[in-house]
């Protein structure tokens, strides 16, 4: 008795856990780059004096979904899609440098080249400057250079480029803000061999079908937890009602 009570009263809790997990996905299926969180229920005994009837069920994050989700042209200059493996280094909002896949870029109000939800972008010497009054032309490579307003290709000048690295996906670790960062903490070193697709961006990788079937799935295993601890506070009852007969 004491083992299915436990099991199902950790399992509804954990299971609710793991749908609020699939929801985040859900929510995030049509975010840039965005990679999808995985999540796994397992038993764990309970250790300890009187207690080894009793097994609790946790939710565990075994990790992320390093998948490269589908890549669409957009046509628009500052949107850059990681070609196959990599991360732009971005700087995150505790100073930290942090890895997205989000490749929509802009310039802000003091010319600094960033993220469209702000953050800033880092070269291999820092933050990129953007000179004012120019087209910027992102390469391959990352190199971003500048061409004036009036197309003077005589003028074209290069002025960064973006920090590209491919760390190994078991050094990464997923924060509260959805970047990813160096597990042991750091930088990861700027690796030459990543390419960009100019003009184009990443979509998540989030499968909405599949997120969906585990929503529904996820929802059954919840009610026949809940109706595994009705089970038992009947069977209690009952035996409670035999117990007084003999009395």
């Amino acid at each position: 008795m004491d083992r299915m009570i436990y099991i199902a009263m950790t399992g509804a809790k954990e299971t609710l856990n793991h749908q609020a997990t699939v929801s985040h996905n859900l929510s995030n299926a049509a975010t840039n780059g965005f990679r999808a969180q995985l999540s796994a229920l397992r038993a764990t005994p309970v250790f300890g004096e009187g207690s080894p009837t009793r097994t609790f069920v946790v939710d565990s994050t075994p990790g992320s979904d390093f998948t490269p989700g589908p890549v669409q042209y957009t046509g628009r200059d500052l949107d850059v899609a990681v070609q196959g493996q990599g991360w732009i280094a971005v700087q995150a909002p505790d100073g930290t440098e942090a890895y997205t896949r989000n490749g929509s870029l802009q310039v802000n109000a003091n010319g600094l080249l960033e993220t469209r939800n702000g953050l800033t972008v880092l070269g291999d010497g820092g933050p990129i400057s953007i000179p004012q009054d120019t087209q910027i032309v992102v390469a391959r490579d990352g190199t971003i250079s500048s061409v004036p307003s009036d197309n003077a290709l005589n003028a074209v000048a290069i002025v960064g480029r973006i920090k590209l690295v491919n760390p190994a996906e078991a050094d990464l670790v997923r924060g509260d803000d959805g970047l990813f960062r160096m597990e042991a903490g750091g930088a990861a070193q700027a690796d030459s061999d990543i390419s960009l697709m100019p003009a184009s961006l990443e979509g998540s990788n989030v499968n909405v079908v599949e997120a969906m079937v585990n929503m529904i799935t996820l929802a059954r295993q919840f009610d026949m937890q809940v109706k595994l601890l009705q089970n038992a506070e009947q069977s209690e009852s009952k035996a409670s009602q035999i117990l007084n007969l003999n009395a």
